[in-house]
């Protein structure tokens, strides 16, 4: 046999395979319903969990970005004090840009926030230079920011300070509170996606072990007249392949339908933490990509479960 008439017939099966597959699939109508409700169910929990944590990353982030510590210092530091703090502070590993203000910078910024409160507006211009020179440390990572105030602990460094620094009391509280925040989210919703996942595989799973329970009879005919191991496997791999692609299709539009009625009914541009207006434009930046993504992930999906299943259940004597 010449190699195009090889090609030629393995051509000819895989579009049998594929026939049959598809064939398979309208017959077993109410079995491919159900999968693909399932599937549509947990691709459409997949990909909400990316967004939503995308979402709350950004939400989180935003707030951390706007985090840093604040060193007030004496009137009575000195220039060669105060450079010498800064250059201790940019070598330490977690800082990522270190900010000095003077008193007259300080007293200016100061002006523009009050410039609407009369009252306090009058009571900052009564006196003479009333707040002290600032020094604005940005960290890098704000998990971290203990090590910088272990760092401003320092008996040095603590008897260059007016006031406190800003990363005490009820503040500290509070940024604690939004750093462990943002890293319970993140890894929440790697988990959400692995765990619904593998929920999805192990009903597909059951879903092929119920189609060959159902053509046991056919199957057995099939391979007494000879049919290869692959040409019985195969419609099954086709058919899990058909439930991914219409799970990922389906999935998209209503997630596309979703975000389409939120952004015209809801009139809260965010719900806590979720911004609605961000989740929705970060899904339509991202459709195709999502799209492609869903796609993969429903064919693997399918693909695998189907693989495993007729490799258990469809148990031959011979590989032919």
């Amino acid at each position: 046999m010449s190699r195009w008439e090889r090609m030629k017939r393995w051509l000819m099966t895989l579009r049998r395979i594929i026939r049959n597959g598809c064939i398979n699939f309208v017959r077993n109508s109410s079995l491919s319903l159900a999968a693909i409700a399932v599937m549509v169910i947990t691709l459409t929990i997949v990909l909400s969990s990316i967004i939503a944590n995308a979402t709350f990353t950004n939400t989180v982030s935003g707030i951390t970005n706007k985090i840093n510590v604040s060193i007030f210092l004496n009137d009575s530091v000195t220039s060669s004090q105060k450079d010498q703090l800064l250059a201790e502070l940019k070598k330490l590993p977690n800082v990522k840009s270190v900010e000095y203000l003077s008193k007259e910078q300080v007293l200016v910024n100061f002006k523009k926030q009050v410039s609407e409160d009369a009252n306090r507006l009058e009571a900052i211009q009564s006196t003479d230079k009333p707040l002290p020179a600032t020094i604005h440390i940005k960290p890098i990572d704000t998990n971290k920011i203990g090590e910088i105030k272990t760092f401003l602990d320092k008996p040095s460094i603590t008897a260059l300070q007016k006031f406190p620094t800003s990363y005490s009391g009820e503040t500290k509280i509070a940024v604690d509170n939004i750093t462990r925040a943002a890293a319970f989210l993140q890894k929440a919703g790697l988990v959400g996606v692995l765990v619904f996942a593998v929920i999805s595989m192990l009903i597909i799973f059951n879903t092929i072990q119920m189609a060959i329970f159902n053509r046991r009879d056919e199957i057995t005919i099939m391979r007494l007249l000879g049919a290869s191991t692959s040409f019985i496997r195969g419609p099954f791999v086709v058919e899990s392949v058909i439930y991914g692609i219409l799970s990922a299709v389906i999935s998209i539009i209503l997630l596309n339908g979703l975000f389409v009625v939120s952004s015209s009914t809801l009139q809260a541009s965010s719900l806590g933490l979720l911004d609605i207006n961000y989740a929705n434009q970060y899904f339509g930046n991202h459709f195709w990509l999502f799209l492609t993504m869903q796609l993969i992930v429903g064919i693997f999906i399918g693909t695998v479960s189907s693989v495993v299943a007729t490799r258990r259940y469809l148990k031959f004597k011979t590989t032919k």
